[in-house]
């Protein structure tokens, strides 16, 4: 090859190089121009102003200032209250670690006996997860009356969905190692899965377990709001009643209740990771 034909061939590529990435930068323009006027136009669907906020603050300072000082003499009364919240998260969680677990073997590619049976329980988890904590006490609440035993089925349900899901994803990408060396001893199905799979993903069904325990404290906190029961029930009521006060001490509460339960949750997890 000549050096003249080398360096028609070199500028050729160059052009072309040139050209491809002309392309990617207005791809890349005309996305960028797109995104922001889907977001232009959403903002204005839903009326984000923030002059508005900014007009609102003097309300929030107003609606903040009623609160202080916290009546710490209602502390007392709210000690029923937080061992209840307590309460639900456990049983609730306890509830759904037991279900999530055959849900999650038939959630699961690997471990399902059948592949209808996986999308069923796909779309039954996915619809436990679509539905809010919330929503459920409301059902739960008309169903069983109030009280924390609708708390405790409001939040079974939904971390069942959470937990299970997570647990499937862990089975489907357990060691294939262990499992075939397993089925070349001549193990049975349910051999495989007891000794094979579920030992590799319990540390992290425990993990998640916890974190979900921690979520729960947060949630069991305000499915008062509905009549479930806890420190939810307590905040509302002094809200309702313009006891501000003793809304503050509620508030109080539930930020140390959310702490403490925070702090250990992260050394179970620290322990069990």
């Amino acid at each position: 090859m000549s050096a003249a034909t080398f360096e028609a061939a070199v500028a050729n590529a160059l052009a072309l190089e040139s050209e491809r990435r002309m392309r990617r930068a207005t791809r890349a323009a005309v996305w960028a121009v797109a995104v922001v006027a889907v977001l232009w136009f959403t903002a204005a669907q839903i009326g984000l102003n923030p002059a508005a906020l900014v007009k609102g603050v003097p309300f929030m300072v107003d609606f903040f200032s009623r609160m202080f000082p916290p009546d710490l003499s209602h502390l007392l009364l709210l000690g029923r209250a937080t061992v209840e919240t307590v309460q639900i998260a456990v049983w609730g969680t306890l509830i759904a670690v037991m279900l999530s677990i055959p849900f999650a073997l038939l959630g699961a590619r690997n471990t399902t006996p059948h592949p209808l049976v996986f999308h069923a329980t796909r779309l039954f988890l996915n619809a436990l997860r679509a539905i809010n904590e919330l929503v459920f006490a409301l059902i739960f609440v008309a169903a069983v009356g109030l009280g924390p035993f609708a708390g405790v089925l409001a939040i079974a349900l939904h971390a069942t969905g959470m937990l299970a899901k997570f647990c499937a994803e862990e089975v489907e990408g357990a060691d294939r190692g262990p499992i075939e060396a397993m089925q070349a001893t001549g193990a049975g199905r349910m051999q495989v899965i007891l000794f094979g799979i579920v030992p590799q993903v319990i540390p992290a069904f425990v993990s998640y377990s916890v974190y979900r325990f921690d979520v729960s404290i947060r949630a069991a906190t305000i499915l008062g709001l509905v009549g479930a029961g806890g420190l939810g029930f307590s905040l509302i009521k002094t809200m309702k009643l313009f006891k501000y006060h003793e809304t503050a001490t509620c508030i109080l509460v539930i930020f140390l209740l959310v702490f403490v339960s925070d702090w250990i949750c992260a050394r179970m997890r620290s322990r069990i990771l």
